[in-house]
């Protein structure tokens, strides 16, 4: 059975995060002998990418420049954690916090390639403006089958000599976040269901059925291994009732020969036959089907004792399993705090640091911004480098992007600028052809629109001619 294009989208954890993506030492430690659903010598399969042009490698890194970013945006700090506010109809309604960064799990095929799933990754950023920040390939990953696979799947294969069943997939983590308005880009129900149409049609797979659709609620890794391991106790229970229900027949089975026998005994009693039937008798316990069915209730029983024996196993494995889950969870829990404890010192030093330097440079700040919004639009280091820290103007070709129209505008040999804000001289703007690139996006919007309803007039005002 082939595998169906599949993305589910939520929160990232940071730390739990990285830390899976990268395979890092002290998750695979924390993993055990067992790897529970990590085979490390698959692992070479696995690829990765970083986004270079948001110049950190480091998830942390990046969330807390997003929270300045918000602050700086808004004037607010950005909503971490749940809260609550009153309806309109006195209504206690909770609120969830801002996910500035959020993570996609896609299902691919033994042979997608990390360029396949950078497609579509650039592609989610044109169509919703999020960008991806990484994306790992796992091929590592999956479960080891009791025993052999099912006739339709063709995906199963044996490692030293046990068959197991793999779960390809893929990571991609998004900046969730518009850095020109510093708030999270919202899509609805009809963009993740076209969402999972475009990774089908990129990956070439068939897109599988939403939850909407089927009811059910995507499973965490470890959650999707214990029912997995649950299906297979399942499985073994009807195997075992079946067993069961075998034994009950040939216990009927037993009975009624036994009551068989008894009336033929009684109606040949007294007579010179008996003797022979008695014979018969004799040798249906010995031989014949009575004996038979004796055997065969005991390969039963002896079969149920050694079903009962895998189940008690399989049990005290998921138990195991479970408590070093639990472990786990504990021990990266407390890496975790220690890393925001370090992080905390850290930022809360940079903060004083960056502090100063707003203070001493009162123009970095606006620099920045700058900086960010031509990394937006599509410039490169270089030209970012002559614009900002040489104070050139460059001259342009191409098509840059717009954030807020969520589109690419063409340009032809225009004169990009970074200027003094003739309102406020503590402001700096970038202009194109002096003037400032938001209205300069506006302008090419509405000539966009403009010329839309040019080419519908036409098609409306056809009628009949006399």
């Amino acid at each position: 059975m082939a595998t169906k294009s599949s993305i589910h989208i939520k929160p990232c954890n940071i730390v739990s995060s990285e830390a899976h993506n990268r395979r890092t030492a002290e998750y695979m430690r924390n993993i055990g002998e067992s790897r529970i659903y990590v085979v490390s010598k698959l692992s070479t399969d696995n690829e990765q990418w970083v986004n270079p042009d948001f110049g950190t490698t480091e998830l942390r890194t990046h969330y807390d420049n997003i929270k300045r970013m918000v602050k700086e945006k808004t004037g607010r700090a950005m909503q971490e954690k749940e809260r609550e506010r009153k309806g309109k109809n006195g209504k206690i309604i909770k609120v969830a916090g801002c996910s500035p960064i959020r993570e996609g799990v896609l299902l691919i095929r033994a042979d997608t390639t990390l360029a396949d799933v950078h497609k579509f990754g650039e592609e989610c950023k044109q169509r919703w403006g999020i960008t991806p920040l990484q994306i790992f390939l796992h091929k590592d990953e999956g479960h080891w089958l009791s025993g052999q696979p099912e006739a339709e799947d063709r995906e199963s294969f044996q490692i030293d000599g046990k068959w197991f069943k793999p779960n390809y997939h893929a990571h991609i983590v998004f900046d969730w976040m518009n850095h020109d308005t510093g708030k999270s880009c919202k899509l609805n129900d009809e963009d993740m269901t076209e969402m999972q149409s475009l990774a089908s049609d990129i990956l070439l797979m068939e897109r599988g059925q939403s939850k909407t659709e089927t009811g059910k609620e995507h499973l965490e890794r470890n959650d999707f291994i214990i029912e997995k391991q649950k299906a297979e106790l399942q499985r073994i229970d009807a195997a075992k009732r079946h067993k069961e229900q075998q034994v009950e027949l040939a216990e009927q089975e037993l009975k009624q020969v036994k009551s068989e026998i008894r009336t033929d005994k009684l109606k040949s009693a007294a007579t010179d036959a008996a003797t022979a039937i008695a014979s018969g008798v004799g040798s249906l316990f010995r031989s014949g089907k009575l004996k038979d069915l004796e055997q065969t209730n005991e390969n039963l029983r002896h079969e149920i004792a050694k079903r009962d024996k895998g189940i008690d196993e399989l049990k005290a494995k998921m138990q195991q399993m479970q408590e070093q889950h639990g472990k786990q969870i504990r021990n990266l829990q407390g890496i975790h705090n220690q890393e925001l404890e370090t992080k905390d010192k850290e930022i809360s030093r940079l903060n004083t640091i960056l502090e100063k330097a707003f203070n001493w440079f009162p123009l970095l700040k606006e620099m920045l911004r700058i900086e960010r919004l031509c990394y937006a639009i599509g410039f490169t280091k270089d030209m970012i480098n002559s614009i900002l820290t040489k104070k050139e103007a460059i001259r342009c070709n191409g098509r840059i992007y717009s954030e807020e129209h969520r589109r690419k505008f063409d340009i032809k040999n225009d004169i990009f600028k970074v200027e003094k804000n003739p309102t406020d001289d503590s402001k700096l703007i970038l202009t194109i052809n002096r003037q400032p690139i938001g209205e300069w996006f506006r302008e090419q919007w509405k000539k966009l629109q403009e010329g839309l309803r040019k080419t519908e007039e036409p098609r409306k005002n056809r009628g009949f001619r006399l």
